[in-house]
């Protein structure tokens, strides 16, 4: 990357903890702000008459109307482009789109399958490009969660999460979040989904700078000990629906319970939380609508995390401190 490309939203492993604790507190005032009815922002219309792109390879709730709302907050007009709407991967390369659209646009956000489409997008585009998902890391729902964490837990250093599930892009990003944030993560997943290397030296190499931990079992019983929040997702991505039956045995004895937290030794005002949408063999009722869940509060964070992301990295150019 050269010193006149854009920067690029693609993993919480390119912020610095400064940035990323940055990013939250803009999230937070944002927040605060929007319901106390303060418009325009504080940090002024700064995407008035430009056009934003969403580009989703992939069906989307939150992500999708916590874009688009967050482009319209910050004066901006949001393009949604669905799989069908652009020929990007159908009858134009990568390079051609990323150099056509962002030719016409301030940035791109874009959700997409392999990781190698956001490389892609980010090495041939003149505007940011902000990862709303990929088959390896979800910055913006990261972003999400250390805020939610924070609006309920105050300070962050020193908690413990605990994951509960696949191995996945959330759980990457988000370990890393927490590592950068000083909070110690217990990762349980089924020995059939192992955290890949590349992500465990990324949490690692921010574990380092913080003094935060990493542990990594197969036992949910033992990442939920002292656990002050425990966070799981799907076990069955998009695409992998055929897998359901085989899923289904791998993650046996993985959904999180009331029973399963208390046999644990979770601490007793423990929390849950999930990024949506959810399936009742990963979390149980009693978990899921308790006054313990933070899910729903979680959702609503989605829009007031994408108004910093697109306030730090287009508005300000990448300047996020």
């Amino acid at each position: 990357m050269t010193s006149a490309s854009p920067r690029h939203l693609i993993s919480i492993a390119n912020l610095s903890s400064a940035e990323l604790s940055s990013l939250v507190s803009r999230a937070i005032s944002h927040k605060r702000a929007i319901k106390a009815n303060v418009y325009p922002p504080k940090c002024g219309l700064g995407l008035a008459g430009k056009a934003v792109p969403l580009i989703f390879s992939k069906r989307s709730t939150r992500t999708r109307i916590s874009s688009e709302a967050a482009v319209n907050y910050l004066g901006g007009h949001p393009m949604f482009l669905g799989k069908d709407d652009i020929q990007l991967g159908v009858n134009e390369t990568l390079y051609d789109s990323a150099r056509v659209i962002s030719s016409m646009t301030s940035c791109i956000i874009a959700r997409v399958g392999p990781h190698s489409d956001i490389l892609g997008l980010a090495e041939s585009s003149s505007v940011p490009i902000i990862n709303a998902l990929c088959d390896t890391y979800h910055p913006l729902q990261a972003i999400t969660d250390i805020m939610t964490i924070k609006e309920n837990f105050g300070e962050t250093k020193g908690l413990k999460l605990a994951w509960v599930g696949d191995a996945n892009n959330v759980l990457h990003d988000l370990a890393i979040a927490c590592a950068k944030s000083g909070i110690d993560v217990s990762a349980a997943t089924p020995k059939e989904y192992p955290v890949s290397p590349i992500i465990i030296q990324q949490i690692k190499e921010a574990a380092a700078l913080s003094g935060s931990t990493l542990e990594l079992t197969t036992d949910p019983l033992i990442a939920v000990k002292n656990a002050d929040i425990v966070v799981t997702d799907t076990w069955i991505s998009m695409g992998e629906e055929s897998q359901k039956a085989l899923k289904m045995k791998q993650f046996a004895g993985y959904q999180i319970t009331n029973e399963m937290m208390q046999s644990g030794g979770a601490k007793p005002d423990w929390k849950f939380m999930h990024c949506l949408p959810r399936h009742p063999e990963e979390v149980s009722d009693e978990v899921f609508y308790s006054n313990r869940s933070l899910v729903f509060p979680e959702a609503e964070n989605r829009l007031y995390a994408a108004i910093a992301a697109l306030e730090g990295f287009v508005v300000n150019k990448g300047q996020l401190l």
